[in-house]
């Protein structure tokens, strides 16, 4: 589904990327690992068109796909929910998930995202009429993954979905993480809680400084004593 070929990011002089190759096969939860600065979001940026490549390739189900535009991205399937969620704070919990399905005509088919969303998060149906900006961290976080799948995405990208939350919000995300995967998406979700991450993906790649510095299945690295004493020490 998606690939990511010898992928080389500048931000400037700084070279955040320096060949990254990943790959995403369809109906996979790929984990991105690493501490802060090793490039993870800047990975997720790259695909979705925020940032540009200087170099190497991303290819949807083959096609090449660096340097299209992000609303050309989201049409292809592609539907990232960014770190810091990024809502409407003044708008109500339903708008923002509306704003999620701008580009679908089909009010059945908005109305049947709409009710997937609530199942999965059932606050965002108690919080319908609220404005955004006053929920709770984890609500919040509910409700951009929400947005996210009112667009029908093929590939989910999830950036730090557990950042900063209460740990049952952090249950209750992963446990739609695993439902949202089950449902047919395909997600490559970057987190720095790697135990968490592990204990949903099918396989991960762990970052350092721009590089990926191990590959394999969850179960693998779980039990690497490198990426258990870099990583899960905690």
């Amino acid at each position: 589904m998606l690939e990511l070929a010898d992928l080389h990011v500048h931000y400037g002089p700084i070279h955040a990327l320096r060949g990254v190759t990943l790959r995403v096969g369809a109906g996979e939860i790929v984990g991105c690992l690493g501490s802060n600065g090793a490039g993870k979001s800047t990975a997720l940026r790259a695909v979705s068109g925020l940032v540009r490549p200087s170099a190497g390739a991303i290819r949807l189900d083959g096609e090449p796909i660096a340097g299209l535009a992000p609303h050309q991205i989201v049409a292809r399937g592609v539907i990232h929910a960014p770190e810091g969620r990024q809502l409407f704070p003044r708008m109500t919990v339903r708008e923002n998930l509306l704003l999620g399905a701008h580009r679908c005509r089909d009010r059945r088919e908005v109305a049947r995202r709409m009710e997937h969303a609530r199942e999965l998060f059932p606050v965002l149906r108690e919080r319908d009429r609220q404005l955004a900006g006053t929920l709770s961290g984890g609500e919040q976080q509910m409700l951009a993954i929400g947005r996210a799948l009112m667009a029908g995405p093929r590939l989910l990208l999830l950036d730090e979905p557990s950042l900063g939350l209460a740990p049952r919000a952090i249950e209750t995300i992963f446990a739609a993480v695993v439902a949202i995967n089950r449902a047919g998406t395909a997600i490559l979700m970057v987190e720095q809680n790697a135990a968490k991450a592990l204990a949903v993906a099918h396989r991960a790649y762990v970052l350092q400084v721009g590089r990926v510095v191990a590959a394999d299945t969850a179960a693998v690295l779980l039990g690497d004593d490198r990426v258990r004493a870099a990583y899960l020490a905690h």
